[in-house]
């Protein structure tokens, strides 16, 4: 198991150079962030229907009690740091009031047409300190400009700069890429790159996403779950969006070593079958232990959480959504908040003498900035051990481990061992780390645990160890 090391890995300052492609300032805080929730919502909630055919007169857009402030504050007991709305779906239906457009909330009985539901949820997110982001889907089945060309694509550039200045700080803008034909009869080719350079502009610290990013990509399922492999960088080159994705699209999943473009996976998935709120589904609600085991694939495997909870015709998050988030937090809390490798003895193979001492790896830490303690070790080495020792034996079942990402994505391979009746045993073995790494072993009694770095991209390096034990039976 060799290692490939980077040109000039060594600075003359004596600092590490990176390998590999790097994020962008503005993916860091959202590589931090624990999860956030997807809201669907529009006249599909009213309708029982998953995608809107775009004739749905705006009246059947009436929710009796619509209360953001509740669906904020049910995301912030489940522990997410953000939220995403779809201010418009497929069948055109704008929850803001659009100047763009007459099939919007303005055209609805709701707040007698006075109501703005970005407004409202952007105001409760600002107000309970959660991250807010916007879904606008460029295929359009009301607006009569759509399939014309350049004229509903300045339609388009226009509702972003819409949602993007009357609505505060945006973390995230999700494209959807879906395309077909409007009222019209007529399919629209999309502008991408000045969609793009609207929110590069107006947002300039928000992620995009779409199939392939520019800043975070597709999954490539809509599972929540990322692959066993799961580079944060990928070879854009040959993707496509939407219905021009091509079969190479299968890459999505687990990324590509040595990609040119750092495009970290996201992780959808809904808390019911389907993505909108249907009342035969009331009973079909993710369970917290399932949705636990997702967000250990996707956060836990170097990628996102994005977990969709759509209002009720009521617009409150359901009681049935509301329960099995409070029981996902408690299992998330009760593994998480505790790492038994705080205050544990750590030794290492060896160090470069640029890097902090092994201590940092179970210090506590928790940054992502670039002047963040880390680990390396020395630049030519072939693999890397670290051992924890513990004075008295604890129980296990979780190993995490993060890599700086600042410096790229370089693990491929880990061996966890565990020291039982005096002799190392191997309990897991994984591939790729990058942000973080979840290792999910059976649980062991151990006094000792050997990590083994193998095959990597440059000098191995980590930034945190953490090591914990879930509340659930094996």
């Amino acid at each position: 198991m060799g290692v490939i090391v980077a040109a000039a890995i060594v600075a003359q300052t004596g600092s590490p150079a990176p390998v590999g492609a790097l994020p962008e300032p503005r993916q860091l805080p959202w590589h931090e962030m624990r999860g956030y929730a997807f809201v669907h919502f529009g006249p599909n909630t009213f309708t029982d229907r998953e995608w809107g055919q775009g004739d749905e007169p705006e009246s059947v857009f009436n929710p009796t009690a619509l209360d953001a402030a509740q669906w904020v504050a049910a995301f912030k007991e489940a522990g997410f740091d953000g939220v995403i709305l779809t201010a418009k779906h497929h069948d055109g239906f704008c929850l803001w009031p659009s100047a763009q457009s007459t099939h919007t909330v303005a055209s609805s009985p709701w707040r007698e047409g006075k109501g703005d539901v970005l407004r409202e949820l952007s105001s409760a997110c600002a107000e309970a300190g959660l991250k807010f982001g916007v879904y606008l889907s460029p295929w359009d089945r009301n607006h009569p400009l759509y399939g014309t060309g350049e004229g509903y694509n300045e339609v388009f550039r226009s509702q972003l700069e819409e949602v993007l200045t009357g609505y505060g700080s945006t973390f995230e803008v999700w494209f959807d890429g879906a395309c077909g034909e409007g009222a019209n009869g007529k399919r629209q080719v999309y502008d991408f790159p000045s969609f793009r350079q609207v929110v590069r502009e107006l947002q300039p610290g928000a992620v995009m996403f779409s199939d392939v990013g520019p800043d975070c990509r597709w999954v490539g399922n809509e599972q929540g779950h990322a692959g066993e492999t799961n580079w944060a960088t990928l070879n854009v080159s040959g993707h496509g969006i939407g219905n021009d994705r091509p079969p190479a699209a299968a890459s999505l999943r687990s990324g590509d070593r040595l990609g040119e473009r750092w495009v970290p996976a996201e992780c959808d998935v809904s808390i019911r079958p389907g993505w909108f709120w249907h009342e035969a589904e009331n009973g079909r609600v993710k369970s917290p232990r399932v949705l636990f085991d997702l967000f250990e694939r996707s956060w836990g495997h170097n990628g996102s959480f994005l977990l969709n909870v759509p209002p009720d015709r009521r617009g409150l998050i359901h009681e049935n959504d509301v329960a099995a988030l409070r029981g996902f937090r408690e299992l998330v809390d009760a593994t998480y908040d505790h790492d038994l490798a705080d205050g544990a003895r750590v030794t290492v193979s060896a160090s470069e003498a640029s890097s902090s001492p092994a201590s940092c790896l179970v210090d506590g830490s928790t940054g992502i900035s670039t002047g963040d303690a880390y680990w390396m070790a020395p630049v030519g080495a072939s693999e890397a051990t670290i051992t924890i020792d513990w004075v008295d034996a604890v129980t296990l079942d979780r190993v995490q481990l993060r890599e700086p990402i600042h410096l790229g994505q370089r693990i491929e391979s880990v061996r966890v061992e565990a020291r039982v009746a005096g002799a190392y045993r191997e309990i897991a073995k994984a591939t790729t780390v990058g942000n973080r790494r979840v290792i999910r072993v059976e649980p062991v009694e151990t006094d000792s645990l050997r990590i083994t770095v193998g095959s990597t991209l440059g000098p191995p390096a980590l930034r945190r160890i953490g090591v914990h034990r879930t509340p659930l039976a094996p």
